[in-house]
């Protein structure tokens, strides 16, 4: 299934956002690191750069997490409550070097609703094309960071976070080369 290129978007940076708190390490534990993160996706709107705001980030990424974890009716559960917090009216909108792409909420509305706002509306179209299933948790050892499966083959198993996927290829090559030797 192809999924738009804001759909795409918004469901990388839901993952990335649940990958900041990974493992016990916090990568957005401060107001200067979320406002990197939003640079970096080039996240528009308000934004109070507080640590309140970074905050209902945070208890928004525990939210987000959940969506890795739980059955389909559950997810939608909890995407008609993110659709319903950020009070979702979406429209089509053209700005920067995005062409029409849809946001659900006011530029102005708190930073927490804007982004879960976002994640909601493609999670939605993941539910409606029965994908959920192109949620994943990375299959490395040691690690518990979530993915999202965009391959077209549905053969994604590695996080983005770190090598994991290089760690793993290269522990199997080097069994295969214990098994030979012996």
């Amino acid at each position: 299934m192809v999924f738009a290129y804001d759909t795409e978007a918004a469901l990388l940076d839901a993952a990335d956002l649940v990958n900041t708190a990974v493992d016990g390490e916090e990568s957005l534990g401060t107001v200067a690191a979320l406002s990197s993160f939003l640079d970096e996706r080039q996240f528009t709107g308000k934004r109070e750069r507080t640590r309140a705001e970074l905050e209902s980030v945070w208890n928004l990424r525990e939210r987000l997490r959940t969506l890795w974890e739980v059955s389909e009716s559950e997810a939608v559960a909890i995407v008609n409550q993110l659709l319903l917090d950020g009070h979702a009216l979406p429209q089509l909108v053209k700005h920067d070097e995005w062409d029409w792409h849809l946001h659900a909420t006011r530029p102005d509305a708190p930073l927490a609703q804007r982004i879960g706002t976002e994640a909601a509306m493609a999670f939605v179209d993941l539910i409606r094309g029965k994908e959920l299933g192109r949620l994943r948790i990375c299959d490395a050892d040691r690690c518990s960071a979530v993915l999202i499966d965009l391959s077209k083959n549905r053969s994604r198993r590695y996080c983005d976070t770190g090598n994991c996927a290089n760690r793993m290829h290269v522990a199997a090559y080097r069994a295969r080369q214990a098994e030979k030797a012996e």
